[in-house]
């Protein structure tokens, strides 16, 4: 594809890595009702100002081997980690998608969500700051690119964006009601369904019906397990099993809605 190889997939990577890097002061810096633009970073144990040659993607964690220059604190290992996925996420998007419209929309959504997956991770919470307007920019994504769901005019693309909303959020709110009625507590949070109204209304209702019955479940029946398993964690966040289901989603959503398609009938 047109970035798969060569000079043009390495810079796509390495932007995404740069961006992965903005995303970072999101994650820290949202829950603590921080300003994400004004302010320099800082080391969060000596709370000494990182210069810019310690705030290079990836190449500075590897080259201060992962502690603060100033006090040794060690770094936290999801800042490479957000860095790359960003990074091979551009990549892979672009490679899939090439340069349109629709991979910049993809793009938007997939930064939201590694975001929110993190935050979900780390506090339990998907912040509204985040959800709420990206339910509005899907939906103004579905009119301006209704390319998204197959569409060729703008008000075809808004009603395949409410469908997904729908069915994204809808869905997800049944599943919950209908946990909280089985287990007598709340088997689901409000973030979560918003998280999904806002991933229905860029991918449509088909693939949002992929990602709350079959790939969110899967991903989170294995890495939860292990998760459980291996760190002892009761306490286990949806938000990124919705993200890594949306992701598989958006590559390989229509090959696995034959393959289930097939399985069914």
């Amino acid at each position: 594809m047109i970035c798969s190889t060569g000079w043009i997939g390495l810079a796509v990577f390495v932007v995404g890595l740069c961006v992965g890097s903005f995303l970072n002061v999101c994650i820290w810096r949202l829950p603590a009702g921080e300003q994400i633009i004004r302010g320099r970073s800082r080391c969060r144990a000596c709370r000494k100002t990182i210069t810019w040659r310690d705030n290079i993607p990836l190449v500075s964690f590897l080259w201060l081997r992962g502690r603060c220059r100033f006090c040794s604190a060690p770094i936290a290992w999801s800042y490479p980690a957000v860095e790359l996925l960003t990074g091979f996420f551009f990549w892979e998007v672009f490679s899939v998608f090439g340069f349109s419209q629709v991979a910049g929309v993809y793009l938007l959504l997939g930064c939201a969500l590694i975001v929110l997956s993190v935050i979900d991770w780390r506090t339990m919470t998907l912040p509204d700051r985040i959800t709420l307007p990206g339910i509005g920019l899907g939906l103004a994504a579905s009119v301006m690119v209704p390319a998204l769901h197959g569409a060729v005019k703008p008000g075809q693309g808004l009603v395949w964006g409410l469908a997904g909303l729908a069915a994204g959020g809808g869905t997800l709110w049944v599943i919950a009601w209908i946990g909280e009625k089985l287990f007598r507590r709340e088997a689901m949070g409000g973030g979560d369904i918003k998280l999904m109204a806002m991933v229905g209304a860029v991918v449509g209702p088909v693939n949002a019906l992929l990602i709350n019955f079959l790939l969110a479940p899967f991903f989170g029946a294995i890495v939860g397990l292990f998760v459980k398993l291996r760190f002892k964690r009761d306490l286990i966040p949806y938000g990124p099993f919705l993200a890594l289901g949306t992701a598989a989603a958006l590559f390989w959503g229509g090959p696995l809605i034959t393959w289930y398609r097939n399985l069914l009938f």
